[in-house]
């Protein structure tokens, strides 16, 4: 079931800008909820669900469009480890879809009007592995194995119904080829974002090359980057439009840097609000943030493209 009879996301793109929600994580910390173990914010599926849903409702009340559902860390493999077996691992993907949902009512109840969707996230492998290597790629792991692994998770958010599955913080093209293929015949569109560093992926290919990837897949209603610095945006918006002619999706971070070894974020903020128009007029149709980027933020980014 979508969360609007309409328009469909993809018509939403074409017509004009949406807002996306911001980090699904810094949320849930400045709750005061405890995020350090390998499962992330998929932790909390399974042990407190109404937390998530508070987390997406904040956003919502914010001025974003999309929530992105906290299933990024959340794999069979991963859930495996703690001991969660594949049924119950499918019913926690399945409720991340629903506890999305859920925000999407409360937010019509406290009288949000305008079109709502839920974006179904789809981590890269890295994001299982919990070593930061989402942000090198490169695990060793060819195209077809990493096919095989996104594809059953594929299938079960697929068969939640969320609006769009948001392949997110991809780092390589090589994990890019197998997600494009996992999405064959699902029935769900989706977006591919790159995690960047300049002008290449995080395993160092130039984006021209990455971007082009999705350029002929009709299932891609939306191609760009996130988990990156916001000074990296505006030349992957370019890039992006002019190779896929797609709309383009971009979140980037706060500007911080993630210390894999320590678990934190060091360094500064660079992210305001002032980029968004540029960003916006370089042909990014889906604007929000990511790691370290908050409500407030996210009420920025609307008031900014509203005005």
């Amino acid at each position: 079931m979508s969360s609007n009879t309409s328009p469909s996301l993809a018509e939403a793109l074409a017509a004009g800008t949406v807002v996306l929600d911001g980090g699904m994580s810094n949320q849930l910390e400045s709750a005061g909820h405890d995020l350090s173990d390998e499962l992330w914010s998929a932790r909390l599926l399974a042990e407190r669900p109404e937390a998530v849903t508070e987390a997406h409702l904040a956003y919502f009340t914010a001025g974003a469009n999309v929530a992105i559902t906290a299933s990024y860390q959340a794999t069979f493999e991963g859930f495996a480890k703690r001991g969660i077996d594949h049924a119950e691992a499918a019913r926690l993907l399945g409720l991340s879809v629903e506890l999305a949902r859920e925000a999407v009512r409360q937010a019509r109840d406290t009288g949000v009007a305008r079109p709502l969707w839920v974006a179904a996230s789809v981590g890269p492998y890295g994001a299982m592995l919990a070593d930061g290597s989402e942000y090198r790629g490169r695990y060793g792991r060819s195209v077809d194995e990493l096919e095989a692994f996104h594809r059953p998770r594929l299938e079960v958010l697929a068969a939640a119904a969320p609006d769009v599955l948001a392949l997110e913080t991809i780092p390589d093209t090589d994990e890019a080829t197998a997600l494009l293929r996992a999405l064959r015949g699902l029935g769900v569109p989706a977006w591919l974002s790159y995690t960047v560093d300049g002008r290449r992926t995080r395993a160092g290919q130039p984006l021209d090359e990455a971007f082009a990837l999705a350029a002929d897949v009709d299932e891609v209603i939306a191609v760009g980057v996130n988990c990156c610095a916001p000074e990296d945006v505006e030349y992957a918006t370019e890039t992006a439009a002019r190779v896929t002619a797609k709309p383009v999706v971009v979140y980037p971070n706060s500007g911080e840097a993630w210390d894999a070894e320590a678990r934190a974020w060091k360094g500064r903020t660079t992210f305001g609000t002032e980029q968004v128009k540029g960003w916006r007029d370089a042909g990014a149709r889906l604007i929000g943030g990511c790691c370290r980027v908050g409500p407030e933020a996210i009420a920025g980014i609307a008031g900014a493209l509203t005005a």
